[in-house]
């Protein structure tokens, strides 16, 4: 098989993922694949399609994290941010680990803030990371 091919294929493949990712990194890399394509297809040799992919690509995954960072206020809030969770126990208390109540489900979840809080106490959630949600005892703004 033609390396031109095996190069788009191989961008074709990184651009159907990206489609159901959402994050603009696989696309930037199926971009260099094309672009590696394109080389072969002008008969440059392996080395200088293996540096235009890695270039284009460096540049292109860095130009979207910049892009994310400078946007990072207009995007979207987490969902589960300024929901209520009920405390439930200390799981340690030193680390500030706790279990809560939310959505119906014990959760464990990592307190901010002081610590001082009792049984039954109500608290909000600021973020989830994976299934320990960040808690605090003020509603985020």
């Amino acid at each position: 098989m033609e390396p031109y091919i095996v190069w788009a294929l191989i961008g074709l493949a990184l651009v159907i993922v990206e489609v159901l990712s959402g994050t603009f990194y696989l696309l930037m890399l199926g971009v260099a694949c094309f672009g590696a394509a394109s080389m072969s297809l002008a008969g440059f040799g392996f080395p200088a399609q293996s540096v235009v992919a890695a270039v284009i690509g460096a540049v292109g995954a860095y130009l979207v994290h910049a892009y994310r960072v400078r946007n990072r206020a207009e995007q979207m809030a987490p969902i589960d941010q300024g929901q209520p969770a009920q405390f439930e126990s200390w799981v340690d208390r030193n680390a500030l680990l706790a279990r809560v109540r939310y959505r119906g489900a014990s959760w464990e979840a990592r307190v901010e803030g002081d610590g001082a809080v009792e049984a039954g106490a109500m608290l909000y959630v600021l973020n989830a990371n994976g299934n320990t949600l960040t808690v605090s005892k003020t509603r985020p703004g």
